[in-house]
């Protein structure tokens, strides 16, 4: 690989780029997403590159009518394209096509017919109420999207530095370097009110001041990529899809602050991701946009990469860096904070992905251009892992200011099988819950901030009348309670008793003064708990138990779970009109709770009843249910 020595290199090296891809034929571009590869897309793009090979001089019939040169046909892996549950995905340019659920099967089809003729394959285009929709930008899920950091997931391939650089990737690094001073950056950053995308929304550019500031000289970078909410994906998404560009906006980090030295903390779950950004870091260190005296200038910079070992706790900044440096993740107690003592010891820039992200962008356009998207308190734009019983799951990327209605309505496509929309958790763990009234809010930091909630990471995860909100508190808590590092007492002992009453009310063993120590319990961890993981513990509880405390009582009190979630509080019955007296029920009931005569109603005893479920389904005439 040529070595970059300085911007003119640079420059050239990019020209090339770009007319390598505008002079093939065709592109074919196949999801190698985590989500994708997991449906099989590995297989359909060894079989699509074999095809190719096959043929390498074909005669493509609809090339003179496409703006693509005669250059060879290029087979590539993509990032996530975000439509995760119509994978595997495929994109074919410069048709613009986008083929959802792509088969093995489908690959010498696709080859005869599209690439070859131009034909549309009509069974591989997505459709949504009859109509079709053969290029992806006009899919309503992409139509209401405004995808700037996940702009290149799917157009290109991570695995070629080269592919990243012909969509701009180091373009703002070069201008950094050569046309900006560190504190013209940071100043830029600040002016651009870019706010931390990795959930407490705090001012990136105050952050790089704070760094820049201190009088020791050693200072560090610090990526985030310990995503840990359930749920969530974006950063591995980008991670994964477009990893240069993260690297960059840590460059230009690096820059402000003066830091020679970064690291990149990436989940122990994300090895695609790991592996993609191991190959990006090598790919930069061999063209000599990493490691000393970066374009020719005086400005060196090499990263490295630390995988966690699953804690969530490593999530919270003074837990990460101290599992960087060897020790056990566990938080310490702030002041001083990471700004002045971090990784080492020494002044750290510690941001996620996401945010890094956003930074090339800024620098390259402008913080006027930032600030004119979205909120001037909240701007740009913010990627979301939308979940849940929603009709279209997948990642997504609107303006902070964006309504949850349009979010989940008109990107999502409403409820799944058009149930009724009961509530979106919206933040993870440390989230809250929020339901019909507040499907007008604005999406940013500071609105939800006033409802009890908060963005997080990004995870919206969509529920329908038939949940159980007690049940989802009791999961949430669940999570918390087991990923507490134990540190603290009101984290490790104030969840654990949060997790037991929780439990013993979906077990139908609650009595209604546990919802008035649940409260209590809720408030103390908050005001006492050392980190800001354990201060939002119990967030879910305290969101479900405010809006939902109906639900609460109803498992206290009636013995009752009205969404049937919570098998302990099912009570079966026969119904009398509808039982032909078979017995196939009584036959197939573990413990013979069920009793009668043939030909007669059959009854069953629900003192003994374990809630299996057997006699439900296997009852032919529909005469067993579940007790509103």
């Amino acid at each position: 690989m040529q070595k970059l020595d300085n911007k003119e290199i640079l420059d050239k090296m990019r020209n090339r780029a770009e007319e390598d891809i505008e002079n093939s034929k065709c592109r074919i571009l196949i999801c190698s997403g985590t989500g994708c590869l997991a449906s099989g897309s590995a297989d359909i793009y060894k079989k699509m590159c074999e095809l190719v090979n096959e043929d390498p001089d074909i005669d493509i019939e609809f090339g003179a009518e496409i703006a693509h040169g005669n250059g060879p046909i290029g087979v590539r892996k993509s990032g996530c394209p975000g439509f995760c549950e119509m994978g595997p995905l495929m994109r074919i340019e410069p048709l613009g096509i986008l083929y959802t659920k792509v088969s093995l099967d489908d690959c010498e089809e696709i080859f005869e017919r599209t690439i070859k003729k131009g034909d549309i394959i009509h069974h591989l285009i997505y459709k949504q109420d009859g109509i079709e929709y053969q290029k992806q930008k006009d899919i309503p899920f992409y139509k209401k999207q405004t995808r700037l950091v996940l702009e290149n997931c799917g157009h290109i391939d991570p695995e070629k530095i080269e592919e990243s650089i012909a969509q701009g990737g180091y373009k703002a690094l070069e201008k950094a370097l050569f046309s900006m001073t560190p504190d013209e950056v940071i100043q830029t950053i600040l002016d651009s009110n870019l706010r931390g995308r990795g959930g407490g929304g705090f001012q990136t550019g105050y952050k790089w001041s704070q760094v820049a500031k201190q009088p020791e000289k050693i200072r560090y970078v610090v990526c985030n990529g310990d995503e840990g909410d359930p749920g969530a994906f974006m950063d591995q998404s980008i991670m994964e899809g477009d990893p240069h560009r993260m690297i960059e906006g840590m460059m230009i980090a690096a820059y402000a602050v003066g830091a020679r030295e970064g690291y990149i903390y990436v989940r122990a779950e994300y090895p695609l991701a790991t592996s993609r950004l191991k190959l990006a870091i090598k790919q930069a260190e061999e063209c000599g946009l990493l490691g000393d005296n970066i374009l020719g200038t005086d400005f060196s910079f090499k990263l490295h990469i630390n995988r966690g070992a699953g804690a969530f706790v490593c999530g919270e900044g003074s837990a990460l860096t101290a599992s960087i440096e060897g020790n056990r993740g566990m938080p310490r107690v702030k002041p001083p904070r990471t700004v002045e003592h971090g990784l080492f010891d020494k002044p750290t820039v510690l941001n996620n992905v996401e945010t890094y992200a956003n930074v090339p962008m800024i620098i390259n356009r402008g913080s006027a251009w930032f600030k004119g998207i979205g909120p001037e308190s909240s701007p740009g734009t913010k990627a979301f892992a939308l979940t849940g019983s929603v009709k279209h799951t997948g990642l997504i990327e609107v303006p902070m200011g964006t309504t949850l209605r349009e979010v989940i309505f008109d990107i999502g496509g409403g409820i799944k099988n058009n149930a009724e929309f009961k509530a979106v958790q919206i933040g993870g763990p440390s989230g809250g819950c929020l339901i019909t009234p507040h499907l007008d809010i604005s999406l940013d930091f500071d609105s939800l901030k006033k409802m009890g909630a908060m963005i997080g990471s990004g995870g919206l995860v969509v529920m329908d009348s038939n949940t159980c909100m007690v049940e989802v508190a009791r999961f949430f808590m669940n999570f918390t309670q087991k990923e507490s590092c134990g540190k603290c007492v009101p984290c490790r002992e104030g969840t654990k008793r949060m997790l037991e009453i929780l439990e013993r009310i979906v077990a139908g063993n609650g009595k209604l003064e546990d919802l008035d120590t649940l409260e209590e319990l809720a408030r103390t961890i908050t005001e006492t708990a050392l980190c800001g993981l354990g201060k939002s513990a119990a967030q879910p509880v305290m969101s479900t138990l405010r809006v939902f405390r109906d639900e609460y009582v109803q498992h206290v009190v009636d013995k009752k779970c009205a969404s049937h979630n919570c098998t302990a509080l099912r009570r079966f019955i026969i119904s009398p009109e509808r039982c032909k007296g078979c017995a196939k029920c009584a036959r197939s009931c573990p413990v013979n709770a069920i009793s009668g005569k043939i030909k007669e109603p059959f009854v069953i005893d629900n003192e003994r009843c374990i809630k299996c479920g057997a006699c439900e389904s296997n009852c032919a005439f529909n005469a067993i249910y579940i007790e509103s």
